[in-house]
Formats: C-alpha cells, structure tokens, sequence
C-alpha cells in the first residue's frame, strides 16, 4: 500500500464513530478512588472522607477528575472480550498503519475536558473517533503518521460528562546506525558510593561479605539502609558473613540484552545463613542444575582489573 493510500483510507474514517460505546465493567466506587488517592499520593478528602464530603460543596464524595480514564479501561477481561474489542474502534483502525510498516507507538500528549464530577454510582461509557491523521513525518525515532483519537465519555443517562483528545506517534522505527558493540567491550556500571553502603564495598574490596546489622535490636538487613527497618534504629553496623545460604530464587534475564551482562543473565537470589538475603550472579551451574534450595557459597570475582564482585557458586551441601 503506498503512503497516498494509506492516508486516504485513514483520512475516510475521520469523524467516524468506530465500533460500538464501551461501558465500564462497575460504575464509580469508594474502593477504586480509595486505590487511586493511594497510588498518587493525593489527600484531598472530598474524594475519600465522606463526612468531610458532605460538608463541601459538593455535598458528597466524588471522583478525582483524572480518574476518568480509569472506569472505561478494559482490565483484565476474558479472552473472546478482548478480542472483539480489538476488532472494532480505534484499535481497527490503528491495524491499518501496523499493516503498513508502522509497527511503534509512543503517546505524545493528552488533554482532557471535564464538564463535571463523577459521583458513586455513575456509570460511564466512552465512544471514540480518529479526529486527525498527519501527512507522514519524519522524527528522530522514526517516520510515521501523529494519529489524534477523540474520546467522549457519558454517564448512564447519556448525558456527556467529559472529553478527551489524544495523540500519539505511530511509526517506523529509524535505522540503527551500527550494531551493539560486544559486552565485553563495555564496563560494568560501578555502584554509587554512599555513607549507608561503603562499608559493604570496601569489604567486597577485601574479599569480605558484610551485611548490615541494628546494633539495637541485632536485625540483619540488605541491601542497606539508612535505618532499621524493624525497630528504625540509626545505630547501624555490620556483621561479616560465612557466604553461605541456599538458592531462595533465581531467573534467566533474556531481555533486554544489556552489555557487559551474558545473555541469559543467571540471577540468583540467596538466603545467607545469617539469615538474611541477597541478589546476586551464579556461576559455574549448567542451567539444568540451578534449582531451588540448592547450596551456594560466595565467591570473589575479579569482573575488571582490580575490581571485585560477589558471585555465588555451588558448594557441597
């Protein structure tokens, strides 16, 4: 499909309502405000105090404004639902530029119109539209088309209660001007040194495994802190460890892959004896022999002249 026709089909569907209204799967709720005020730290007590809400204005609890998008989205709905909706609306036309070669998205920016509160109890629906598509430009991540989407949300009695319009960047992404250099031809990003954590690297430095300890209460904690986390003690020292524990966890990082570090990246995590834990590398295990509970034993390895790193090994139970 050349680029001419691609626009002219796009452009065709401006205006144009696509697919069905989608309804949210609750109407506005305490509970779901309650989640979002915690999540962005918002304290403003209409949206959650229904005391203090009766009082104001408003006469009773409402809705964050920013929330909007929230009571529409689809979650985690059943298979055949997300596949229907994919069919239709937006995403439908959004195939189009996939088709042809414009497989990256990034948003670009998002406004909202809000015409009032949204209250328990309100039930909203949301019809979407392609207002704009642009002529093909060329970014720095790529060339593509901006596509702006016009969304209209209305409560349960069809009244419209807000807007949005958003606009994102469908493209191709740009041409790579060389390959990745090689892991080894990069070095290991160095820790950032602070007055909590230079205790535990001068002691790497020293072939030594130091692990944080209250010196009220005796907890042992890692990585380290500031403060306790049991009794938040500030009187902190530090204990050296025998480096030896068990396998708690482990993964195979394939992605993304990220120089020096092999590709799979075999991280372990390792509840020392101590009784503490601590992330980590494995090393000298085929991958068919790491395994839960299986017994390691710290191991001092030289990553760059003169620069050391705890590794884990496997040691005889």
């Amino acid at each position: 499909m050349s680029g001419e026709e691609l626009l002219k089909r796009l452009r065709a569907i401006l205006g144009v309502r696509l697919g069905d209204p989608v309804v949210a799967r609750d109407p506005v709720n305490l509970p779901m405000i309650r989640h979002w005020c915690d999540a962005i730290d918002d304290g403003n007590p209409v949206y959650t105090d229904p005391e203090l809400a009766a009082r104001s204005l408003h006469g009773g609890i409402v809705a964050p404004p920013t929330m909007l998008q929230a009571w529409t989205m689809p979650g985690l709905v059943p298979k055949e639902v997300r596949e229907a909706w994919s069919s239709a609306g937006i995403f439908a036309a959004l195939r189009l530029l996939d088709e042809a070669g414009f497989t990256s998205v990034v948003a670009t920016n998002c406004t909202q119109e809000y015409l009032r509160y949204l209250r328990p109890g309100d039930l909203l629906s949301s019809e979407t539209e392609i207002e704009d598509v642009s002529e093909e430009k060329k970014t720095a991540l790529g060339t593509g088309h901006f596509v702006t989407q016009r969304t209209w949300y209305r409560d349960q009695h069809g009244e419209p209660v807000a807007s949005m319009r958003f606009r994102l960047l469908k493209f191709r992404p740009a041409a790579r001007a060389s390959a990745a250099p090689p892991a080894t031809s990069r070095p290991r990003p160095k820790p950032a040194l602070t007055h909590d954590n230079r205790f535990f690297w001068e002691g790497v430095a020293q072939r030594e495994l130091r692990i944080q300890r209250c010196n009220a209460c005796h907890r042992l904690q890692h990585p380290p802190g500031p403060m306790c986390a049991g009794c938040h003690g500030l009187d902190l020292g530090f204990v050296r460890s025998q480096g030896r524990g068990t396998v708690y966890s482990f993964v195979y990082a394939h992605h993304p892959a990220i120089p020096p570090f092999e590709v799979p990246n075999l991280i372990v995590l390792v509840e020392l004896e101590e009784g503490t834990r601590i992330v980590s590398n494995l090393v000298g295990a085929a991958r068919n022999q790491v395994c839960i509970g299986m017994p390691v034993a710290v191991e001092f390895v030289e990553v760059e002249p003169g620069r050391l790193l705890p590794h884990f090994r496997p040691a005889a139970a």
